[in-house]
């Protein structure tokens, strides 16, 4: 009895000791685990910076297709920015063409919109958080047609002369046409077929639509997020990007919103937005296709939530003989 009881006892002794180890054991596991979790997140991380930096991701497919940014079959793979230098006679200096394409292996003549950077930008900089990921998602899935983006560096200068000789919007109009078609994109005449602009680069979206139109060539459509529209001199002015009150009402897009009411449009804008003024003013004076605020500041943090609204709505103006 007492031998039963005492082997008993050390049955239970055994088995605690066994559940302790398997605790122990389950703990590690999950540690090793983690670490490996971590490890693979911050490969990742870097992968996708070094990605963004060079135009190539420096891993296999395997673990590409692990973190979830590409399929096995390489016209779909995740597309990333291309950065190169080019010169541009228009602004007298090198600036970087930056190339975001939603495959690695995109079609010949693939169409481009432009997306002009905000003030105190670049090209680099110049698309929101999450705009490609989202671009390719879509295209992949096929609930936009295949399309990409193109950046250059602009200046501080709201996309016009303001010093003589370097004049962006000459090179949007003249250049990037050039660059692009040598490069296989934009169709036979490398011509953009939308704008899409933040802040500063709203208004420059906004202005180059309507030269555009004034040549008789006005793009497909224009989407413009927080769109810097200054409803006083006094307040543009502070910009130092105009020589005067009459310069700047020359190109100010609230004056000229009948030149392109025949391009559709899209505005997106924060309320808490300093620009809200004048954005509400061109929405309720230009009833664009889409017109959206809600409640955010100015920057990224309300730019990103309204990507997929932008992405959405120029892939509704793809050229379809593209």
């Amino acid at each position: 009895m007492n031998g039963h009881d005492g082997a008993g006892q050390g049955t239970a002794g055994d088995g605690e000791q066994t559940t302790a180890r398997r605790v122990r054991g389950a703990r590690t596991w999950l540690s090793r685990r983690s670490v490996l979790i971590a490890g693979a997140s911050g490969l990742a991380v870097t992968g996708l910076a070094a990605g963004t930096a060079t135009g190539q991701m420096p891993f296999g497919n395997a673990l590409q297709r692990a973190i979830g940014v590409a399929s096995s079959n390489p016209a779909t793979q995740l597309g990333a920015p291309r950065v190169e230098r080019v010169y541009s006679h228009a602004r007298g200096r090198e600036v970087d063409l930056v190339l975001m394409l939603p495959t690695k292996v995109h079609q010949p003549g693939l169409p481009m919109s432009l997306l002009l950077h905000g003030l105190h930008g670049t090209a680099r900089s110049a698309a929101p958080t999450g705009l490609l990921k989202q671009l390719s998602s879509d295209v992949a899935r096929k609930a936009v047609p295949a399309y990409g983006f193109v950046a250059v560096d602009g200046g501080d200068n709201y996309w016009h002369e303001v010093h003589r000789g370097d004049d962006p919007m000459a090179m949007l109009l003249e250049e990037v046409p050039q660059w692009l078609k040598a490069r296989g994109l934009a169709g036979r005449d490398g011509l953009p077929f939308a704008c899409t602009g933040l802040s500063m680069g709203g208004f420059g979206a906004l202005l180059y639509t309507r030269r555009r139109v004034e040549r008789r060539q006005p793009p497909g459509a224009v989407a413009a997020l927080a769109p810097a529209l200054m409803t006083s001199w006094a307040e543009m002015n502070k910009r130092h990007a105009f020589r005067d009150a009459a310069d700047w009402g020359s190109m100010d897009p609230l004056r000229f919103i009948d030149r392109i009411k025949s391009v559709p449009a899209g505005i997106w804008c924060g309320t808490e937005d300093s620009f809200i003024p004048g954005v509400r003013r061109y929405i309720a004076e230009s009833q664009p296709m889409v017109a959206y605020t809600a409640r955010g500041k100015h920057g990224d943090s309300f730019n990103r939530t309204v990507v997929p609204s932008v992405v959405g709505f120029l892939g509704k103006h793809v050229p379809r003989t593209a």
